[in-house]
């Protein structure tokens, strides 16, 4: 099993586009030690054929772009190493980049929970948009722990595995959180062994994620933030992280310390904010994650399981 890290930021990418804090003008003026990245999204393959992509970033067409090499095999005069299409949730900057693949010669094979279903056929009608252009093939993914193949990703398994978050401010349910708005999910290489868990948006550490955090290879989660009141520490609002459905890096209960009690998992953070001064390669912040066996994930990187 193949993973590829197409975009590595969170919603905004970095730098974001409005924004002149520390961070985002110390990488636009050469000040600080850090590379510019596009908003979070990964692909899966067992033959660096074809690909699962997973979430649908915005900036999906910069980041294919990017990575042709990749995700566009030249096989016919339009093609694409894309064979479908896995959502976490039904965020802005999860799925907008559905919309950018409306060329496709064929509906986009689509799998998502019933609850980001709802969402982005109703307060976020991306789907619906979409009938008018490629179209898609809806597939409901199971959220009884059930594992599920997907057409062209030989060996690999696929189990959503339902977190705590909150549903999109668009959404119709978002007071009435449901098991399906967010979900991680455990990949599985039934050749290789390999053992993936990925989850950018972890807002709490519940006793169920134990097992999958404890048997992967590799755990690929939500590294957003560094403390829970950062965006007031930035001046760039007041939310706390836990309040946007992300769990801080730093701190008590927070995922360094989570991440201490798997010692044999490899550990990457993804999805990390334009605020997070782990961005800096050469913060105190990034230093005390490297000494705790932590890795941050950038636009590129790929790794075999």
């Amino acid at each position: 099993m193949y993973a590829l890290v197409l975009g590595s930021a969170a919603g905004g990418g970095f730098p974001q586009w409005n924004c002149n804090c520390p961070m985002c003008s110390g990488v636009r003026n050469g000040t600080i030690q850090a590379q510019a990245r596009t908003q979070s999204s990964i692909a899966i393959s067992t033959d660096k054929i074809h690909w699962l992509l997973v979430n649908a970033s915005p900036d999906i067409r910069t980041q294919i772009n990017t990575l042709h090499h990749y995700l566009q095999p030249a096989r016919a005069l339009r093609d694409t190493g894309i064979s479908a299409v896995l959502l976490a949730d039904s965020q802005i900057d999860h799925t907008t980049g559905l919309l950018i693949l409306r060329e496709s010669k064929q509906p986009l094979e689509l799998y998502c929970t019933d609850s980001v279903y709802e969402d982005l056929t109703s307060g976020f009608p991306v789907l619906k948009m979409l009938s008018h252009y490629c179209g898609v093939n809806r597939h409901a993914l199971p959220l009884d722990g059930s594992a599920l193949s997907i057409p062209k990703l030989d060996n690999l398994r696929v189990t959503p595995v339902p977190l705590h978050s909150k549903a999109p401010p668009y959404s119709p349910h978002r007071n009435n959180p449901s098991a399906g708005d967010n979900v991680g999910f455990w990949f599985e290489d039934t050749q290789s062994g390999g053992k993936l868990f990925y989850a950018p948006g972890l807002g709490e550490l519940e006793a169920h994620l134990h097992p999958y955090f404890a048997n992967a290879d590799c755990v690929l989660v939500d590294g957003t933030c560094w403390t829970d009141d950062e965006m007031s520490r930035r001046h760039v609002g007041q939310k706390l992280a836990r309040e946007m459905g992300h769990l801080p890096q730093s701190g008590e209960g927070g995922m360094i310390q989570w991440l201490a009690n798997f010692p044999d998992t490899r550990k990457i953070l993804i999805h990390i904010n334009n605020t997070n001064p782990i961005l800096d390669e050469d913060s105190a912040e990034r230093a005390e994650l490297v000494q705790a066996g932590i890795e941050v994930s950038f636009d590129g990187m790929v790794f075999e399981l």
